[in-house]
């Protein structure tokens, strides 16, 4: 497939249609903001700085999201495992304790009644269960795919506490690389800025970047032009910014923002998963030390109920 498409790309070339129009005809291999590149880069002729900025820019990308996945691998066996423990407990163990206090009569605590109950509803209906929650992700994931699923899904991750200032983070990080690389290839600041919106890969600070736009056409500086999206943009950034305008120094100080704010969410995805840690930890044994407590409750009075 891949052969195929560079075969498909090559005779578009050589028929004499632009390298940027015939990547933009495989828009799953190369997104709008690489073609948006490379459409820069053959208009202003530096088509093979462009080029190599690229595969600098995706060998980063690479980088930093494979440090999130990786960060993020030891919470989510600890999640899978706590959820495998307690389907276990609700749907074996717990069962087999209830017919016996049920064998023996007398009534049985609070916690030890919902506990079975609990159990017994997902013994009984196990298969629908499974059946429903399958049919929610195809629907959810469907939701997802459609601009309105997306736009709500960007919106309740900002607002998330540690994880949206996480995300809002990361697209400062891909902002200044992008916009840094453009305007370091000799890409002109509005070009540049429209490139790099498409790079922030998220809709509702992508708009804010787009109103940053229109001040920047207008003959605002890039820093006050920034300054009213804090989400993304907080104060010492835009701080630095200035000063690079001041200096001439801006896609060198907008690559060493990037590289240090980089760096800051790596220490931040650390510390967020050496928190997560010890708190599904402390909710798996509460969730499992709740179900021993409700099944051992009425062993207590169990020789009450044998008289």
């Amino acid at each position: 497939a891949a052969r195929a498409q560079w075969s498909a790309i090559y005779d578009d070339v050589s028929g004499g249609m632009p390298l940027a129009d015939a990547m933009a005809r495989w828009p799953k291999s190369f997104p709008a903001v690489y073609v948006a590149m490379v459409h820069a880069g053959e208009t202003g002729g530096f088509l093979d700085v462009v080029l190599m900025q690229i595969a600098e820019f995706r060998a980063r990308e690479r980088d930093l999201k494979g440090k999130f996945r990786n960060a993020m691998a030891y919470p989510s066996i600890l999640a899978v495992l706590a959820i495998g423990v307690l389907i276990f407990l609700m749907t074996f163990f717990i069962p087999r304790f209830s017919g016996i206090f049920a064998s023996v009569g007398g009534n049985m605590p609070g916690l030890t009644r919902a506990i079975v109950a609990i159990s017994k509803f997902m013994t009984d209906y196990g298969p629908g269960i499974l059946v429903v929650l399958a049919v929610l992700v195809l629907v959810l994931r469907r939701v997802l795919k459609s601009p309105a699923g997306q736009l709500a899904a960007q919106q309740a991750t900002l607002r998330l506490p540690v994880i949206g200032k996480l995300a809002a983070r990361f697209a400062l990080v891909r902002f200044c690389r992008m916009l840094g690389t453009l305007l370091g290839a000799g890409v002109p600041l509005v070009a540049s800025l429209r490139v790099a919106r498409e790079a922030v890969g998220n809709r509702i600070l992508a708009d804010a970047v787009g109103q940053s736009i229109e001040q920047v056409q207008k003959g605002k500086g890039l820093a006050r032009s920034l300054a009213g999206n804090s989400r993304l943009f907080p104060g010492s950034v835009i701080e630095m910014i200035a000063v690079a305008e001041e200096s001439g120094r801006l896609d060198t100080e907008l690559k060493r923002l990037a590289t240090v704010n980089e760096e800051e969410l790596d220490r931040q995805l650390r510390t967020a998963v050496a928190l997560a840690e010890p708190i599904l930890l402390f909710v798996m044994a509460a969730i499992v030390g709740t179900i021993v407590v409700g099944m051992l409750l009425p062993v207590f009075t169990l020789q009450e109920y044998i008289r």
